[in-house]
């Protein structure tokens, strides 16, 4: 009687956690295709502008970098743990969308390890063989940028404005979401 209560207990204990990681993640598999759908260019116009605050993030050397000394760039902020399925799901998008613009010094990529495992994250980039810069933060992550959901992407224009904040998995090859990307890119 008491191995079939501890049995329960386990099993118990095993759905809990699958259930918070399903719910910290903030997908469900309909929602991520919905939200693909979703183009970028219809989020970007949707999110209002605003000034952001001085964020700061460490890389994995212990460099500081802030938000206001990158003003005059795009930045693409993606908020992501390890153990994230959709965060790692959508990783190699990212890397594509990097790429693409390796040739340009006018955006930024942060890949924020939410965990604060900067060697964990460090060695998920080298084992997958992304070109991914990963940071830790270095201050506290306002909830305009970070509202508990990953992954969260911020993407945040030239002028140091908040453009676009998206929850969830997406794909990063999706033509529209680089031609976004490319036009505040190109805006002076």
């Amino acid at each position: 009687m008491k191995i079939q209560i501890k049995n329960l207990a386990v099993r118990s204990g095993l759905f809990v956690i699958m259930v918070i990681l399903l719910v910290a993640c903030g997908n469900t598999r309909n929602k991520e295709n919905e939200k693909e759908q979703n183009i970028a260019t219809q989020e970007v116009s949707q999110v209002e502008a605003s000034q952001t605050p001085d964020i700061t993030f460490q890389d994995e050397a212990g460099k500081t970098v802030s938000l206001r000394s990158l003003k005059g760039k795009v930045v693409f902020i993606n908020f992501w743990a390890t153990w994230c399925p959709p965060c790692i799901r959508e990783m190699p998008s990212i890397d594509e969308l990097k790429d693409s613009f390796k040739e340009s010094d006018d955006i930024v990529f942060l890949m924020v390890d939410v965990d604060n495992k900067m060697e964990k994250s460090s060695a998920f980039m080298q084992e997958n063989d992304y070109d991914l810069p990963v940071y830790v933060p270095a201050s506290n992550i306002p909830s305009d940028f970070l509202r508990g959901a990953i992954p969260t992407t911020v993407i945040i224009d030239k002028k140091g404005e908040m453009v676009a904040r998206m929850e969830g998995g997406r794909n990063y090859r999706d033509p529209q979401i680089v031609k976004a990307l490319k036009e505040l890119v190109e805006d002076d």
